[in-house]
């Protein structure tokens, strides 16, 4: 049984991602709730699934013909239990409020389990960076954090970067928090190294992930070498992805943006992974060009009609989908099946449906859900306030050596709660209920609030 909350089901059916995100945690805690009825008596769960706040507000900004163009900005301070709201904002045009809520939610046990005083937020807008001039990202991003100022800061609820959201972005926001507040303050993380940024912010993500793959893998005897990987996306967290599984002896065919994806056989390696991040950090440009440079390669156009993504047909060992939420639906996860791989470690938030999560996990396939195999990018951003607070940067190793110890430990403690409530193996029940019961606790201390 789900236990989900009647008045959440009736007010919130219609938004689909945020009940799919409550569903996927809510199914695996029934037996914490059980056995500690003071989850219930305190109104744990109904609290727990309800955002402490969501701030919406139109952002106009001008376009480069001098026209007043008008978007939808949103904050979901979901949860600050164990610290201040922590997430990110995403520019894309299907933002919406049930997005985000789901997005604040996962960020919710996902900082948790990450063991940094963090809560759980996200925002973002339904602006659309793509096709737009440097100038007008810049109008927009300064529209928006002219609102945006009065409810965040480093000790309130400090943003980061998600889809949509790079170091340009970045930039310009923190440049205009502070215009507004006066104060140079950690209230944003993913900043330039010059100006309180910290070494491997960008790739911490991507790296955290492999590094709990490589976790998965040795607790099987195994290791990611010699292994054909398959990584969606091409942005920031499938780049560090790539870099990582390289580096690791590992063979990556495949990558992918929302115009399809490219298939090189031969494996992409150092010298055309560096081609791909020129092609998308700096030229902005579509994934279909890799093809163009290395002509061995393929590349398939996305077509959203289709059932399956051919994305997804491609017979390799290993599965990292890096790119946004839903992407793995229940025909993709029999296609996978079929074609005999061993394990989906997720580097992107959500990224497989709940059937698709039940059928890897049903398999005994190796699954590690994205609230642990991700948290290496959120972990990153509270060492990056860390070093804020103490005006000092830390070398890239020391980041990088705290960031494994960080997934390590999460994924140890996911084991750990699997077993103690009688699903040993399954990261996706470790993972919810680990996260769950530390928030649960600090809510029951802090009393009815």
């Amino acid at each position: 049984m789900t236990e989900i909350p009647p008045r959440t089901q009736a007010r919130d059916a219609n938004e689909i991602e945020f009940m799919q995100a409550v569903s996927n945690v809510m199914s695996s805690v029934k037996p914490v709730l059980d056995q500690t009825p003071e989850y219930r008596h305190h109104g744990i769960v109904e609290r727990i699934v309800e955002p402490e706040r969501i701030i919406t507000f139109r952002v106009p900004w001008l376009d480069d013909g001098g026209r007043v163009r008008v978007n939808r900005g949103f904050r979901i301070e979901m949860n600050s239990a164990i610290g201040p709201y922590k997430g990110g904002l995403r520019f894309h045009p299907s933002v919406n409020q049930s997005i985000l809520k789901f997005l604040a939610f996962e960020h919710v046990f996902k900082n948790a389990l990450t063991t940094l005083p963090m809560g759980g937020g996200a925002g973002g807008s339904d602006f659309d960076p793509k096709g737009k001039s440097n100038d007008e990202v810049m109008r927009f991003c300064q529209s928006f954090m002219a609102e945006l100022f009065r409810h965040i800061g480093a000790n309130t609820d400090v943003p980061e970067g998600d889809i949509g959201v790079g170091s340009r972005e970045i930039g310009y926001l923190f440049g205009m928090y502070r215009k507004l507040d006066n104060r140079f303050a950690g209230v944003l993380t993913g900043k330039g190294l010059n100006w309180g940024g910290s070494l491997i912010r960008p790739e911490a993500a991507g790296l955290g992930c492999v590094y709990f793959a490589a976790q998965m893998m040795a607790r099987r005897n195994d290791t990611l070498e010699g292994k054909t990987c398959l990584v969606s996306g091409s942005g920031n967290v499938a780049q560090a992805t790539v870099r990582k599984l390289i580096e690791l002896g590992a063979k990556v065919v495949a990558m992918s943006d929302s115009s399809g994806h490219i298939y090189d056989e031969e494996g992409i390696d150092a010298e055309k992974l560096a081609f791909i991040q020129r092609l998308k950090n700096i030229r902005r440009g579509r994934i279909g060009e890799y093809t163009e440079k290395y002509s061995h390669a393929s590349f398939t156009a996305a077509d959203p009609a289709q059932e399956e993504n051919p994305l997804w047909r491609h017979r390799v060992q290993c599965v990292f989908p890096c790119a946004t939420q839903n992407e793995i639906n229940k025909a993709d996860a029999y296609r996978l099946i079929n074609n005999n791989v061993k394990m989906i470690c997720e580097g992107a938030s959500m990224p497989c449906t709940e059937e698709a999560q039940e059928i890897f996990i049903d398999k005994g396939l190796l699954y590690a859900p994205g609230k642990a195999a991700n948290a290496g990018g959120v972990a990153v951003s509270g060492l990056e306030l860390t070093q804020n607070s103490i005006r000092l940067s830390w070398l890239g190793e020391e980041v990088e050596q705290r960031l494994k110890i960080i997934m390590k430990g999460i994924h140890d403690t996911c084991l750990s709660a699997a077993e103690a409530y009688g699903h040993p193996g399954n990261y996706l029940v470790g993972a919810n209920i680990a996260g769950f019961v530390k928030v649960a606790d600090a809510m029951l201390d802090q009393g009815v609030i």
